[in-house]
């Protein structure tokens, strides 16, 4: 399950842009455009899926499902940047504004997987999971020192 989809990116994304990320190929059909675009847009989805999940598997269950709205947005501004970090990001220019949305996705990430921000949903269990990255299970304990007391 993906936290964002392709119609959500391709919104994002002027129709003069598209032309950048298309390449040295002009495509004037717009169907044929749409349809080049579309497996390009659904990598970038997938790799700012993954990337979201790297930093939140330390305290959630990843894929968070649903996912909250703001996982949503970032997935949409980090696949926007992937697909402008192909051709080369010009920060002189209104692609500077992706670079900074990327940034600040990651920087709200990085939060989240120090626990600093929560994302509102409940982590599997808080005290050892979120605290360590894992947990422990053992069985009760068989033998203490007032058990084993004048043996």
């Amino acid at each position: 399950m993906s936290y964002s989809t392709r119609d959500e990116v391709r919104e994002m994304i002027k129709d003069d842009a598209l032309n950048a990320l298309i390449g040295d190929n002009f495509i004037e059909n717009i169907d044929e455009r749409e349809a080049f675009m579309a497996p390009l847009i659904d990598a970038a989805i997938g790799d700012a899926d993954a990337e979201i999940d790297g930093y939140l598997a330390k305290r959630y269950a990843v894929p968070l499902a649903p996912a909250p709205k703001v996982i949503n947005k970032f997935s949409k501004d980090i696949a926007v940047y992937n697909l402008f970090s192909r051709i080369g990001i010009d920060e002189s220019t209104e692609q500077k504004t992706y670079l900074n949305r990327y940034n600040a996705a990651i920087k709200f990430l990085t939060l989240v997987a120090e626990g600093k921000v929560s994302l509102g949903v409940d982590a599997e269990d808080p005290a050892t999971a979120a605290a360590t990255g894992f947990s422990v299970k053992s069985n009760t304990r068989l033998f203490s020192r007032d058990s084993m007391r004048g043996m």
